[in-house]
């Protein structure tokens, strides 16, 4: 890369390449000369694929072959117009030529001048809310992190760690494979995730530990039950996103003895860590006992917030946070050196007003610092870390805030629901957000009475009345699909802003259905039922 594309020490080089040998070897070839790689999401077309290239004020692109079909000749020419001069696809005549190429070892300066928060890699957020940023890793993270989880699974010389999650994003390539190189073992790469040969490639691999992010596992148990589900070497399951009702099912359907679950940003300061063998922990995201949470009192906390103004409430006397009481929801921030916020926060790159919104100032005591994760927790007195939400996802309906990581656990737990994503929707006339469920049901399967009459029960029984979803939107297969990100974690702004418009959600090729004033079940919701909303006709 040095010779052929000229790449020099320093210099950023965005990748764009699905999960491979190919992958691993031209990140690393990338760090061996000195430059740093910007790992560019594959699943990105147009505006944003533009967009995340140039934010990395890359002049060099690299990209798979397979994916050369979206660099259509306008999007080429908008790379060329900007900062990248050199785009290049790895066809077989280059992959043949790398192979065939002396190995050689650049000397030591050719790496020397790297400090501790220095950029290592460029990884970015998933731009469900706006285009994605470019999180700027360091060297610390980077190495920091692949320790602690060699160590805290544990992984030995004759582990054999299995992951289909895409390497661009920071679960796979630093705490997978980077967590690999630490512990000596063996990386097991599959091309990316697939639910009826996940297992197959486990078995074929001999895999021991596997990787998991967001709703993975949910998807895992929605396949047909086989005398092979547990004909497996896999003990362990690491990963976040892990919701409580899946827990259980998902060990015991697969035979797994430890469920290794975190919690953690790509930009983050801090982490929260779970190891869990038995009931006591299902669910959580973090467990911290008696000693450590005297130790980290001030260092991860949690403030109460103004749900309406989606910021932390402030006393009015001190202008300081207020911390929750136990069990008690709120924002998670992690504290930061306020002397030196670059040293556990690198922030955006070239974007300084994003990072500076993720800082918060004058939290405990005036001048100290603290990191935003922008997502809603709750510490119980048992030292379990429970999240709740994200800011925003919470939505408030009679006057209550619910929260949709609650409602989504109840109807989760009802056995033709494949996935449940909640969120508020506005109607007209109506103050607040009416709740509304994107249901994906098992294969094969399609609505009936009979189950809209069993969501309708299980929701009141188990839920507070406000907390109930007035609306249900069943998805098509390609609906759900779409509304997933590469790393299997649900989006809910498309639903958000589709709203519950019958001709725009049938376009979609999806079925609304409602809770009329009154009724006890879920009813076909369609034109006359929207025109009633929108004239005032109902009041929900």
């Amino acid at each position: 890369m040095k010779q052929k594309f000229g790449v020099k020490k320093d210099d950023i080089v965005a990748m764009d390449m699905m999960n491979s040998d190919v992958f691993i070897w031209t990140w690393f070839g990338l760090w061996s000369i000195g430059a740093r790689p910007a790992f560019i999401n594959y699943n990105l077309i147009k505006k944003p694929l533009v967009h995340s290239i140039s934010a990395s004020n890359t002049r060099t692109l690299l990209v798979q072959d397979s994916l050369q079909s979206k660099y259509r000749p306008e999007i080429l020419n908008e790379l060329k117009a900007g900062c990248v001069t050199n785009i290049t696809f790895f066809t077989p005549t280059i992959l043949s030529e790398i192979a065939s190429t002396a190995p050689k070892r650049e000397p030591d300066d050719a790496r020397s001048g790297q400090l501790r928060h220095s950029m290592a890699i460029l990884i970015y957020t998933s731009g469900t809310t706006g285009l994605p940023k470019p999180a700027i890793v360091s060297w610390t993270k980077a190495t920091i992190a692949p320790h602690f989880v060699a160590k805290w699974l544990p992984l030995t010389t004759s582990s054999v760690f299995y992951t289909c999650m895409p390497l661009y994003h920071s679960s796979a390539s630093l705490l997978c494979a980077c967590a690999c190189v630490v512990g000596g073992c063996t990386l097991s790469l599959g091309a990316s995730f697939h639910r009826k040969g996940f297992w197959d490639d486990c078995r074929k691999t001999n895999a021991t530990h596997i990787q998991y992010v967001g709703e993975t596992c949910r998807y895992l148990l929605s396949t047909p039950e086989s005398p092979l589900d547990r004909q497996h070497n896999v003990r362990t399951a690491f990963g976040n996103g892990m919701k409580r009702e899946v827990w259980a099912k998902f060990k015991e359907r697969f035979g797994i003895v430890q469920v290794s679950e975190f919690y953690a940003a790509t930009e983050g300061s801090s982490a929260l860590f779970n190891r869990s063998r038995n009931s006591f922990s299902e669910g959580a995201v973090g467990m911290s006992g008696a000693l450590f949470s005297r130790l980290s009192g001030r260092k991860n906390v949690i403030l109460k917030m103004d749900e309406d103004m989606e910021m932390p409430i402030r006393d009015p006397k001190t202008g300081l946070c207020v911390r929750v009481r136990p069990g008690e929801p709120g924002e998670l921030v992690f504290r930061l050196n306020e002397k030196k916020i670059e040293a556990g926060f690198q922030g955006y790159y070239g974007n300084d007003a994003a990072t500076n919104k993720k800082i918060l100032r004058d939290v405990l005591k005036k001048g100290d610092a603290y990191f935003s994760t922008g997502d809603v927790m709750k510490k119980d007195n048992e030292g379990r870390w429970l999240f709740c939400d994200r800011i925003g996802d919470t939505y408030r309906w009679k006057s209550e805030n619910v929260s949709t990581a609650e409602v989504a656990e109840v109807l989760g737990k009802i056995d033709k629901i494949s996935e449940a994503n909640v969120y508020g929707v506005q109607v007209p006339g109506h103050d607040g957000r009416a709740g509304c469920a994107a249901l994906v049901l098992h294969d094969d399967l399609s609505i009936t009475e009979a189950l809209l009459r069993e969501l309708a029960s299980e929701a009141s029984k188990n839920l507070p009345r406000y907390a109930v979803p007035i609306f249900l939107r069943v998805l098509s297969k390609e609906t759900a699909k779409a509304n997933r990100t590469g790393t299997n974690k649900q989006q809910k702004h498309n639903f958000r802003s589709e709203g519950i418009d019958p001709d725009i959600v049938r376009h979609k090729g999806d079925i609304l259905f409602w809770l009329p004033p009154g009724s006890q079940e879920y009813r076909k919701y369609g034109p006359e039922d929207w025109k009633a909303l929108k004239s005032g006709q109902v009041k929900l």
